[in-house]
């Protein structure tokens, strides 16, 4: 982990650690090629004028980002965090210099298992900014655990569902692919998964969904940089078909050509 390029301490690190005010971003790096980087960078420095009201060095980020990704085996998972070390607690409107913190840690070996989610009524603060204050979402995905689930469904007040704690979720509906209607961090591979389906020829769109509309669904799946896209086995203990055509939309999103870091 490197602020700037050098190591960090944890004297560097108590802020974001005490007050969790910052936003990141999460790439997954082969051959130090990244899909959908310039989704990435946008993010950041949307992300940071909304909280910082400043300008991110988005060719730093990239340098900061290329290095720590060479120093793990491809493929990495790379983190790119914006946080200001010297916030004041009682004076947050005041200049602010955000700095660029990245981790890299080595990729998960294995596709992993379809998710078997619950729902929870749950909505984030800021929903649009991938914020690092994850205390409400983690606290959501504990509970669904404890309830026998792998995950977490948020669920408005109004019964409609929007998203998971570090992922956007979508559905099949028979003849294309729907994303819920409802605030929801629009994420990176949830952009690349329409590419994906545009090459495919799947029409897709954006409606409200119940819950309970959702478990009649004729599939759901997840996605984020890690996994990708990931099946959905059932919500909220309602088994969901798994079609053929997930399958060809994981198959398209990765054969999405990167973009070079």
């Amino acid at each position: 982990m490197e602020l700037n390029g050098r190591p960090v301490s944890t004297g560097e690190l108590a802020g974001l650690a005490l007050q969790g005010y910052g936003h990141f971003t999460t790439m997954l790096v082969t051959d130090l090629r990244v899909r959908g980087l310039s989704l990435h960078t946008e993010r950041l420095s949307r992300d940071c004028a909304t909280l910082f009201g400043t300008e991110l060095d988005i060719p730093r980020v990239r340098e900061l980002a290329r290095r720590s990704a060479r120093a793990q085996p491809s493929p990495s998972v790379v983190r790119v965090t914006v946080f200001d070390p010297s916030l004041n607690l009682a004076h947050p409107a005041a200049r602010s210099l955000p700095q660029i913190l990245v981790s890299a840690r080595p990729a998960p070996a294995a596709d992993p298992e379809p998710l078997r989610l619950g729902t929870r009524l749950f909505s984030r603060d800021t929903p649009t900014v991938k914020g690092t204050g994850l205390f409400g979402a983690i606290r959501q995905r504990r509970a669904a655990q404890l309830d026998g689930f792998d995950d977490a469904l948020f669920m408005g007040v109004d019964g409609r569902v929007s998203e998971g704690p570090t992922w956007n979720i979508g559905f099949l509906d028979g003849s294309g692919l729907v994303w819920p209607q409802a605030p929801c961090l629009p994420g990176v591979t949830m952009r690349l998964v329409e590419r994906a389906a545009e090459d495919l020829g799947v029409p897709f769109s954006t409606r409200p969904l119940a819950a309970v509309a959702a478990t009649r669904m004729a599939g759901a799946f997840v996605t984020n940089a890690t996994a990708g896209v990931r099946p959905v086995e059932a919500v909220d203990g309602v088994q969901l078909p798994r079609p053929d055509l997930l399958r060809e939309l994981a198959r398209a999103y990765h054969a999405l050509p990167g973009e070079p870091l």
